[in-house]
């Protein structure tokens, strides 16, 4: 998100700097907020906070800054975004057949929401709270604590983005 906080940005920083690359000899590829993701039922672009993406990015166009193929999308959630992050963002991210796990997370407070595909239609939600919550994936085996996602976060200067 261009313009976020320092507590944004370093959500962001930990989850891509802790997302190992090679899980279950299935290589992934982590990106971190540059990268754009194509949309093409709806014709517009995003920049997701980190998208991973199973086997090798596939591209739309000649560009190599947009990917089409995320199977996690994980958004830090700000009081600017949060309401189109999980709402009409959802809804977009939603029409990517390898989209498969949504992760908001908030800034403010050890709270993380999770989304894990069940079917074409159909979402499990999960809610983390707590220091000592662990988020485990539903798409991957992985598993990490919110006391690593919210390392270096200062809960008491949380500050408006811009």
């Amino acid at each position: 998100m261009v313009g976020g906080t320092t507590n944004h940005n370093q959500i962001a920083g930990n989850v891509y700097k802790l997302f190992p690359l090679n899980i279950d000899d299935q290589d992934y590829y982590v990106y971190i907020e540059s990268v754009k993701l194509w949309l093409s039922e709806h014709n517009i672009y995003t920049y997701p906070d980190v998208i991973v993406i199973k086997d090798k990015p596939i591209h739309h166009g000649k560009s190599k800054s947009n990917v089409i193929n995320p199977q996690i999308i994980i958004e830090v959630l700000s009081s600017s975004t949060e309401a189109y992050d999980r709402g009409d963002k959802f809804e977009y991210y939603r029409s990517l057949p390898t989209f498969q796990e949504y992760i908001l997370i908030e800034q403010d407070r050890y709270s993380i929401t999770q989304y894990i595909k069940q079917d074409h239609n159909s979402w499990l939600v999960n809610f983390h709270t707590g220091e000592d919550a662990i988020l485990k994936l539903g798409s991957v085996n992985w598993k990490i604590s919110l006391k690593d996602i919210y390392q270096r976060i200062d809960f008491e200067a949380v500050e408006e983005d811009s």
